[in-house]
């Protein structure tokens, strides 16, 4: 009997363990404990077709490696950024004519052989032989000490930007008619120490003009070359051989350099007016005529206008 009671205990203590509930040894990752599913860095896209898969797969043979299936946007193409069009100076496209201006005759680009920045060029020192293209948005152009010695119809045709033209110090010696006086906002003009003969037709828009040291003579400035000139401040031509001081002057003219001419006479009427003693020539307060073969004292009512009188021989 006590053995049976002790089967029937043993067989109800197995019932009760058997019966417990199991616990959930799962271990969690702390990083993503608190992480939906949607947040998850690389959330599995659930495969319906994954399960069929398994249960076909045949007994015996080993399960080959599952490989993780990630939902990711399609690829798609980022657009290539529009390579930048290059520009010259004058922000006009480079295209047919280089990014670094158009062509010279040495084959070369303007600004590879000179110096662009922003709207002026500098050509100094280039041994040119003659005026280099240049770009239209051009203000300021310097090409000195060069051996430039012709100046062409169209060397500065369309460029109506242009302000500054400097050709000191080359072999100039012939200026087309035509080749300065369609530029419609050239303010300065500077060729001094060439062999320039004759000046060609100005426009009227000049404020500075310097053509020292060149060979004007007698016959290199035309009548009344500076008369509508209305803009005129500087005007400076010295070392010319000159025998006259060109007139008329505009009445905007501040200084007027003639040294080193050969003027030998002044009339009382040069810069002044005699029929009108009320008149006063205020802005012209720069006269230089020393180095030429003229007694100042000679014509003094030719200085009553004047604000200063002029610098020169006084015997």
């Amino acid at each position: 009997m006590q053995t049976f009671v002790n089967i029937f205990l043993g067989f109800f203590i197995f019932e009760s363990v058997g019966a417990a509930p199991i616990t959930d040894n799962t271990i969690y990752d702390s990083e993503f404990y608190d992480i939906q599913l949607g947040e998850l860095p690389h959330p599995f896209v659930y495969d319906e077709n994954e399960q069929s898969d398994q249960s076909e797969r045949e007994i015996g043979t080993a399960p080959s490696v599952i490989q993780e299936r990630y939902s990711s946007a399609p690829l798609t193409e980022e657009p290539e950024e529009e390579a930048s069009t290059p520009k010259l100076i004058d922000g006009s496209s480079a295209q047919g004519s280089g990014v670094l201006g158009p062509q010279t005759q040495d084959g070369l680009p303007t600004c590879l052989l000179c110096t662009c920045l922003r709207t002026t060029v500098y050509c100094d020192d280039h041994e040119l032989d003659a005026v280099p293209p240049l770009p239209k948005k051009t203000m300021y152009f310097y090409s000195r000490y060069n051996r430039i010695r012709k100046i062409n119809r169209n060397d500065f045709a369309n460029l109506n930007n242009l302000k500054r033209i400097d050709l000191s110090a080359n072999f100039i010696s012939e200026i087309h008619e035509d080749a300065f006086w369609r530029l419609p906002q050239l303010e300065e003009l500077v060729l001094r120490d060439n062999r320039i003969k004759q000046l060609p037709e100005l426009p009227s828009t000049l404020i500075f003009i310097d053509v020292s040291k060149n060979r004007l003579g007698r016959k290199g400035i035309r009548n009344e070359a500076f008369k509508d000139l209305h803009e005129l401040q500087h005007l400076y031509i010295t070392d010319n051989n000159l025998d006259h001081i060109p007139l008329p002057l505009p009445e905007s003219l501040q200084a007027l350099h003639l040294q080193n001419n050969n003027i030998q006479e002044m009339h009382e009427d040069t810069f002044c007016k005699m029929k009108d003693f009320t008149y006063v020539r205020r802005a012209l307060e720069d006269i230089r005529l020393d180095g030429n073969p003229i007694n100042l004292s000679k014509t003094p009512y030719a200085y009553m206008c004047l604000p200063r009188l002029p610098v020169g021989n006084l015997i």
